[in-house]
């Protein structure tokens, strides 16, 4: 992970310098450190599942596999910043969102008209460049022609895949109340399967140049269950995670009402006063620790935690099971064992 996050990390560095140089003008800079700082930190596990699917089917170190891959990461900051646009999230990993900090830049420039209003589109500006550039980045990886267009069915599946996401999360919360499947079909389509799946079969694809049964096998066998405990882990984070490693308020899905499993669970389990209460302050934007420690409170003690963590082990322990079967590398084998267990019990 070390050698591949370094590899990573250099062709982001090489792309966006060349794209948006660091010396260019004054006017683009507060774009390029918004999308320096975004792409600074994350875990690189969608690189990771890509480049290990590239490795289980074949493929060599090569540094085209290392620039594809990493174009993943530029999707995926694509979709935190539009994610905390529409969440009205303040932090991303401990800093402001980029639509809070290009407000902070409009209110100290004395500039006219809304702050909020100029962070905000400033940026989905940025999360749209971002988008270009990981399609960009993508075909231009230095991998050979035809591997691409083998695989790229699968990249536009998934872009799609995300952005319906999206909009199911946004009808999820529109409509109120919700049920553990409907949570499950949001996070399988916002982030399970382009986190987990579909950068893995990206990679198994792109080394193989075709799709093979086993493939599909694999990436709904490993990939989805991978995937479906990943956002589980997220959901639960959300509500119980330590600020210090999450980089985000305690609680913060709370606030903003975010309908997960986890959620879902809860209100099926709880007794009608609890689960009143539930909805009353769940989606409050001002919910204090008070409140948070209510909806805690409640969320443990209806089981809902104990079970989700449960799902977790029950996903990881089927995903694992499935990985065995498939005709991967042994080296492919191990490190995606490995990439499984550190997806669904990280802690940021």
């Amino acid at each position: 992970m070390d050698t591949l996050r370094t590899q990573v990390e250099r062709a982001l560095g090489e792309f966006v310098e060349r794209r948006l140089p660091a010396s260019g003008e004054s006017e683009f800079a507060p774009l390029r450190t918004a999308a320096d700082e975004l792409l600074s930190g994350g875990k690189r596990l969608r690189p990771a599942f890509c480049y290990w699917g590239w490795r289980g089917a074949g493929g060599t170190d090569v540094p085209g596999i290392f620039t594809a891959a990493a174009s993943l990461e530029l999707l995926q900051a694509s979709a935190l910043v539009h994610d905390d646009v529409m969440d009205k999230s303040d932090l991303r990993r401990g800093m402001p969102s980029a639509h809070r900090r290009f407000q902070a830049l409009h209110e100290k420039s004395g500039w006219h008209g809304s702050g909020e209003q100029f962070g905000e589109g400033a940026a989905i500006l940025l999360g749209n460049l971002l988008l270009i550039w990981s399609g960009e980045m993508w075909r231009n990886s230095g991998l050979p022609p035809e591997s691409l267009a083998a695989a790229q069915p699968v990249h536009d599946h998934m872009r799609s895949e995300l952005m319906c996401g999206q909009y199911l999360d946004l009808l999820e919360q529109a409509h109120g109340e919700n049920t553990f499947e409907s949570a499950l079909r949001v996070a399988l389509f916002k982030s399970g399967k382009y986190s987990v799946e579909q950068p893995l079969r990206l990679g198994l694809v792109l080394a193989a140049g075709e799709v093979a049964p086993w493939m599909d096998e694999l990436c709904t066998g490993y990939g989805t269950r991978v995937g479906i405990a990943f956002q589980l882990r997220d959901d639960i984070l959300g509500v119980f995670g330590d600020p210090a490693q999450t980089g985000k308020p305690a609680g913060d899905d709370l606030r903003e009402g975010k309908r997960t499993m986890l959620v879902a669970r809860t209100l099926a389990a709880a007794s009608p006063g609890d689960a009143a209460t539930v909805r009353h302050l769940l989606g409050d934007p001002d919910l204090d620790g008070r409140g948070v420690d209510t909806l805690r409170q409640i969320i443990d003690d209806t089981g809902a935690l104990q079970e989700c963590e449960n799902l977790i082990g029950d996903y990881l322990g089927e995903a694992l099971a499935a990985l065995d079967q498939a005709p991967v590398t042994a080296e492919a084998r191990s490190a995606l064992t490995d990439l499984a267990i550190a997806a669904t019990s990280r802690k940021t």
